[in-house]
């Protein structure tokens, strides 16, 4: 990971942590890892935390895995330390649900998950949605984060990314402090300039070796999974350790310094 490039932040600047939680599984599905994975985001101490792939429910893991919460895992994972939690539940199954949520230390004044269809699949898609949450900091603005996990095929992403302008148009007024993060699955790097043209920029893209490769977590070679930001003052990568997280998902995280 990479180090921040810039003086600390002031009492404006917080910290934002996205992870693709792979369902709270390790890397091919050998171990169950939420609790472990709850402490290194805590370790972490980030204020706003974006999370792809969290499970509502499943009854059948429920029933299998001993140390299986009995509250969704967004909810557990939040705890006492984000005690502010949105959830969008994209896919639906006979055993249970999983989606994105956001966590955070700030009000979530609203929230909205937002659908993202898919025309003219072949094969119907996984479920995708994207998450918009709006947060009150303190005696400050508010900032909204949308929290993204795109599809697996090139045209869903590039129609994703259209819904995704739409949603910024609509529910985002001009200049006002935004975040859009997760897992973008462009491993052809064919999303950023779009993403761009919307206004964003990715927090590592301009610090040396660009944005970094994040999957599979153990030996990162694909830049799945980025933070991208607009209408904020300021902006700095902040370095992760490779361990534990290599061993707690097949993503590796990504964690910035924020000041709107």
């Amino acid at each position: 990971m990479l180090a921040s490039n810039s003086a600390p932040f002031g009492p404006r600047g917080f910290c934002v942590l996205t992870i693709n939680i792979h369902k709270g599984f390790s890397s091919l599905n050998r171990r169950f890892v939420l609790p472990a994975l709850r402490d290194a985001m805590r370790a972490v101490g980030a204020d706003v935390v974006l999370l792809q792939e969290v499970h509502g429910r499943h009854a059948g893991h429920g029933a299998r895995v001993a140390d299986w919460p009995s509250a969704p895992h967004y909810e557990f994972l939040a705890d006492t330390v984000w005690h502010q939690h949105a959830y969008g539940r994209n896919a639906v199954y006979t055993e249970g649900d999983h989606g994105n949520a956001v966590l955070s230390k700030f009000p979530i004044v609203r929230w909205h998950n937002h659908d993202m269809p898919h025309e003219g699949a072949t094969q119907a898609p996984e479920a995708r949605g994207l998450l918009h949450c709006v947060l009150d900091l303190p005696g400050q603005t508010q900032v909204h984060v949308i929290c993204v996990h795109l599809g697996l095929r090139e045209r869903e992403r590039q129609q994703q990314i259209q819904r995704l302008g739409q949603v910024m148009s609509q529910q985002v007024p001009e200049g006002a402090p935004l975040i859009v993060a997760g897992d973008f699955n462009d491993w052809r790097g064919l999303a950023h300039a779009p993403l761009m043209k919307l206004g964003l920029r990715e927090v590592h893209a301009n610090v040396p070796g660009g944005m970094p490769r994040t999957f599979p977590a153990r030996l990162p070679l694909l830049r799945l999974d980025r933070i991208y930001v607009r209408g904020m003052r300021r902006q700095a990568p902040l370095r992760l350790p490779r361990r534990p997280w290599a061993h707690l998902s097949d993503h590796a995280p990504l964690a910035a310094h924020i000041e709107p």
